[in-house]
């Protein structure tokens, strides 16, 4: 994990990521993003989950999600982002986007998800999380009329 240096949700706990580069697949930048934020190289990475966000300003994200469990090198702070290692049990979820605790226990239990999220800047409004046959596993609104 990482706390995020700049950009949007700085401040935050979060995973390394960013945009797909072109002629990049999501794997690839996934690789790339990891190096050019922590400065390791991760092995093997297993997609695990595709999330889409939107918020009320227009702005949306579609993220792949990525574990991997092995990488060469040894993590450094960058100019995005300070390295952070957690316990499983101790994640702290607190600090990170509210979307976070929705999805991530189940990434890390192996399981596959797919998140629907809106936001009004970093204030989760609704939250849908589904498996891979596209049954419910997470839902939450804040607002009555959804």
């Amino acid at each position: 994990m990482i706390r995020k240096k700049r950009g949007l949700g700085a401040g935050k706990i979060n995973g390394p990521g960013g945009r797909i580069e072109p002629g990049e697949t999501s794997r690839e930048a996934a690789i790339r993003e990891t190096r050019e934020e922590l400065g390791i190289e991760a092995l093997s990475p297993e997609l695990r989950g595709e999330l889409h966000f939107q918020f009320l300003d227009g702005y949306s994200l579609h993220c792949s999600v990525f574990v991997s469990t092995e990488f060469v090198g040894q993590p450094i702070e960058t100019v995005e982002a300070v390295p952070l290692w957690t316990p499983l049990d101790a994640i702290p979820y607190e600090e990170m986007w509210a979307d976070d605790i929705c999805w991530l226990p189940r990434v890390l239990a192996g399981e596959r998800v797919r998140g629907f999220f809106q936001f009004s800047n970093e204030t989760m409004i609704t939250c849908e999380v589904l498996d891979d046959e596209g049954e419910g596993l997470d839902t939450f609104s804040s607002n009555p009329f959804l």
